[in-house]
């Protein structure tokens, strides 16, 4: 069963500030709360992450994964290459600069191994967006503040 998550938000900083954060894998456990670990295994030769090992706690599900990590000057896109309790996972970040600083365009479409009751499903995707759009809006604001 795939399921799917999508959001857009603004954040009052500049698009390289929200970059700064996404590209700093290793604190997702401190602005998202579904991580509780991230790792990085691998980096591109400019020192960007490429393949991340992360724990990933939503309700009674947790997930270790795997994920391969692509970067553009305004988006982070990643791909599960393993995990645990997903057979598949495309995340994406948009960012887009704006009179008042980001539009950020958020979407993550996965595929569960095992079937999962409908409102398991459902609070998955609240938190996903939830983190996506909080998360990162206060990171980012944390940081733009110096």
């Amino acid at each position: 069963m795939g399921v799917s998550a999508n959001t857009k938000f603004d954040i009052a900083a500049p698009p390289s500030v929200v970059m700064e954060v996404l590209h700093d894998i290793e604190s997702l456990p401190e602005w998202s709360g579904p991580h509780k670990t991230a790792e990085v295994l691998e980096e591109y030769d400019d020192g960007l992450p490429k393949v991340v090992k992360v724990k990933v706690s939503m309700g009674p599900i947790t997930d270790e994964q795997t994920l391969n990590y692509q970067w553009t000057d305004n988006s982070c896109t990643w791909d599960l290459i393993e995990g645990t309790q997903l057979a598949e996972q495309h995340g994406v970040y948009t960012i887009t600069a704006t009179d008042k600083g980001s539009r950020v365009d958020f979407s993550l479409d996965i595929e569960l191994k095992v079937k999962l009751p409908g409102l398991i499903v459902r609070q998955g995707q609240k938190t996903a967006v939830d983190t996506a759009k909080k998360g990162l809006t206060k990171e980012v604001l944390k940081r733009a503040k110096g």
